[in-house]
């Protein structure tokens, strides 16, 4: 979550004054590390667990203050969005039973969680992007409303200087504007912390970026967003994407996102990645800081160093840095970002297990990675993993060339077995947590690969919003289970769903794959359109994709009886379109939408957003809603 405590940088004083302090900070820093004052030779793990509330209809539920307090555990906190919820674990030192105990932690507030959402109509969802969000959800009514936040978001957005547009392709396409942070919402996530001795921090921070990608190739859980089928793991995109504050300029001249993997190996200290992103990322937000942390030093006092972890934290990079103080002990951690939250807990501690046990078996085992692998097949790794999964390809040691399933199971599972093994860690967790993995990619049964495939066995059944809500519903009950994902079941069309939570508001039901004409296309393109479709309304719209008409059959027929009709009549379709034609937005209620219809005699309404065009409701789709209606009313048995 952050420090909240936290400024808007509005004057050049504050900014001015900010910069000074965060200089001085690693300055203090770099005196911390030349003492040999920041904790050496102790291994610590620790993890924060993200989670979605969702509501009865299995979409996001924004009670999450009330359910913050409802649940009265210190370890809870809010994140960006009120449908989120943050847990964060105790650290504890890596050895023994600490997996089975991070894990008995994991699974208790779990059911904290569950059990104070269940007293609002709520449940938890552990996934890494919620199949059933809407756009309707990322509008800044649903952010937390906390300084920081509102903070946060105001910068970002005068630094990007206007709505940003976005496209991300995958088995689908999905292409969209947003003006606001609340996409980050969009995202939940599984986020470990391995703390490191400060005279290794380059070593360990090069490993960890090496094996991030077979690591999220392994636990990818995000597959869909706003309806679309996209990269297996779309949180690294909508991430780079929602915390983006490059303006067009910025972003022709290469400057980096404020969300990056990397360009380069790690050479010698933590401080090179602190100094690259003061240099590189404008402040945007400000803090109290302390005022004289080289005092502090001399005086035996750790500083807490909060313009340098404010600052850290506004930056995000796939595998963060972060310098922290307990008891007066200052120590350096590596937090890695990428693991999705779900499918399970069980799931989740596994994909940490394998983390740390690769990190600790490559430590022992490689004496400088930059000697194995150039850094841009490391990236590449990365991307390939966040795009394809358990089926990407990946480049290794020593210039292979070899697929992710291979490469962690014939290499990079044994090698954290060795890490564990050297970490003191009970062989029953072992056995436990890595057979767990080994299970999910022998069978290559990822999240990922579960909802896509469950997607596809329900084929054409109800909507598209049906079909998602019941993918959560199967994902929630099999994950209260305990079971990890290579045993469930896919998730079928489940007709004992409320139907009506799919048909409340137009954007659940509308048509997106539209077929349209221009002005100036000839009636007879839009007359044949209509055939071939077998559709009786065409949408009119100009190259800026923005609603300026529709054409009807009852249009045409009028121009037939005008004799007006055929290839020698160059009749256009501005000449007989309906030019001011009854709208609605994708948030419309359907109640509306069919009085507006019954009102105005009207058998279809085009939706639009801000004036482009982005979907269309028919007579047909609200008949289907009324044969449900009738259905139930008739049925004796409901």
């Amino acid at each position: 979550m952050g420090e909240q405590n936290v400024r808007l940088n509005k004057d050049e004083t504050t900014y001015q004054a900010f910069m000074s302090a965060l200089l001085g900070e690693v300055q203090a820093l770099e005196t911390l590390l030349d003492s040999g004052l920041i904790e050496s030779g102790v291994q610590r793990i620790g993890a924060e667990q993200e989670m979605f509330l969702i509501d009865r209809a299995h979409k996001p539920a924004t009670k999450a203050l009330e359910v913050l307090e409802a649940i009265g555990d210190e370890r809870f906190t809010h994140e960006l969005g009120l449908f989120n919820l943050e847990a964060n674990l105790s650290p504890r030192k890596l050895g023994g039973d600490c997996l089975s105990r991070l894990e008995a932690e994991a699974q208790d507030l779990y059911r904290r969680a569950r059990e104070a959402a269940n007293r609002f109509g709520c449940d938890i969802a552990l996934v890494g992007i919620l199949p059933t969000l809407a756009k309707s959800n990322l509008g800044l009514d649903s952010m937390v409303p906390t300084a920081r936040y509102h903070a946060l978001n105001d910068a970002i957005c005068a630094l990007r200087g206007k709505e940003f547009d976005f496209t991300i392709n995958g088995i689908d396409q999905l292409s969209m504007q947003h003006d606001n942070v609340m996409l980050e919402a969009c995202n939940t996530s599984f986020q470990v912390h391995f703390q490191v001795s400060p005279e290794n921090f380059a070593k360990n921070y090069n490993i960890a970026q090496t094996i991030t990608a077979p690591l999220l190739a392994a636990a990818v859980n995000s597959p869909i967003l706003l309806g679309k089928r996209l990269w297996h793991e779309t949180r690294i995109a909508v991430f780079e994407y929602s915390i983006d504050t490059r303006s067009n300029v910025f972003q022709e001249r290469g400057l980096k996102p404020r969300v990056h993997f990397g360009d380069r190996w790690l050479e010698e200290s933590v401080t090179e990645i602190f100094k690259e992103d003061i240099a590189r990322f404008r402040i945007v937000l400000t803090t109290d800081t302390e005022e004289d942390p080289q005092g502090m030093i001399e005086r035996g006092i750790m500083p807490s160093l909060n313009a340098l972890r404010l600052h850290n934290g506004t930056v995000y990079r796939w595998n963060r840095p972060c310098y922290g103080v307990h008891d007066n002990v200052a120590h350096l951690r590596i937090e890695n970002r990428v693991i999705p939250s779900g499918p399970t807990v069980l799931d989740e501690i596994a994909n940490a297990a394998f983390f740390y046990g690769m990190m600790a078996g490559m430590t022992e085992q490689v004496k400088d990675i930059r000697e194995l692998l150039v850094f841009g097949d490391v990236k590449s790794n990365f991307l390939a993993a966040a795009r394809e999964g358990i089926r990407a390809q990946m480049n290794w040691f020593n210039d292979t060339h070899l697929p992710a399933k291979q490469l962690i199971l014939e290499q990079l599972l044994p090698l954290a077995r060795e890490g564990l093994q050297e970490a003191g860690i009970d062989n029953d967790d072992i056995d436990r947590y890595l057979g767990v993995l080994h299970d999910r990619v022998s069978l290559r049964r990822t999240g990922a690969r579960w909802a896509l495939e469950s997607l596809d066995t329900m084929g054409d059944a109800g909507t598209l919003d049906q079909r998602l809500r019941c993918i959560v519903s199967s994902m929630v009950e099999q994950q209260s289970s305990g079971k990890p994902i290579s045993q469930w079941e896919l998730a079928e069309y489940c007709v004992e769903q409320d139907w009506r939570d799919s048909y409340r508001t137009v954007e659940q039901f509308m048509t997106e794959d539209l077929f349209t004409v221009r002005p100036d296309d000839i009636v007879d393109f839009a007359a044949t359109l209509m055939d071939w479709r077998h559709i009786r309304h065409v949408p009119v719209e100009n190259n800026d994709g923005r609603l300026v008409g529709l054409v009807s059959h009852r249009a045409l027929l009028r121009l037939v009886a005008q004799g007006r009709a055929g290839r020698d009549q160059k009749v256009t379709v501005q000449e007989i379109m309906n030019s001011e034609p009854v709208t609605v937005r994708p948030d419309t209620p359907t109640t509306e939408a069919i009085r507006l219809m019954r009102e105005h005699q009207l058998g279809c309404l085009p939706v639009t957003q801000e004036g482009r065009l982005v979907g269309i409701v028919t007579e047909h789709d609200l008949i289907i809603v009324a044969s449900r209606l009738l259905e139930s009313y008739l049925d004796p048995s409901e």
